[in-house]
């Protein structure tokens, strides 16, 4: 993790590769937790969110949190299950828990914009998906989501001022 600082400047790298890299590398960095077998764990979690499975994924992240709490990726990946899930507020509790451990984590703000659009409160989002585009200026998606969220607002100006 000590690290981390350093590759988040190199999100803002000229040359693209390097930003791309950057960016494999600090995901491979947060899914280590130094615990060879809560990283097993979490190996099997992944697996099984691939497969398609969400609520043994969901049991194993859980199992992850429990035996290492201080390992902020373990609460993202149960955040990310229970927001494919729709159960927004367990999904806001544990990106609040991602962040605790992890202020620069790019991909828990950008999920608290996702539950911030999904639960109809688009100024909320639209702080969030700043805040991860802040750290990572290389996120499209949320780039987006942050030009569609200021054009619904501005319209919703122009409707209440008129």
């Amino acid at each position: 993790m000590v690290d981390v600082p350093a590759l988040v400047r190199a999100l803002r790298d000229r040359d693209e590769e390097t930003r791309e890299i950057a960016e494999r590398a600090i995901w491979a960095v947060w899914a280590r937790s130094g615990d060879s077998e809560v990283d097993a764990l979490y190996r099997q979690g992944v697996e099984q969110m691939n497969l398609g499975l969400p609520q043994e994924a969901i049991a194993t992240f859980s199992r992850v949190i429990r035996r290492k709490p201080g390992f902020a990726e373990g609460w993202n990946k149960r955040a990310t299950l229970y927001y494919a899930l729709g159960e927004y507020e367990k999904s806001l509790r544990d990106c609040a828990e991602v962040i605790k451990r992890n202020p620069l984590h790019f991909g828990a703000l950008a999920g608290y914009g996702l539950i911030y659009s999904r639960l109809d409160e688009p100024e909320r989002a639209l702080g969030y998906f700043k805040r991860a585009l802040r750290i990572n200026p290389n996120m499209q998606g949320v780039v987006r989501n942050i030009e569609l969220l200021q054009k619904l607002l501005d319209e919703k100006r122009e409707r209440y001022y008129i």
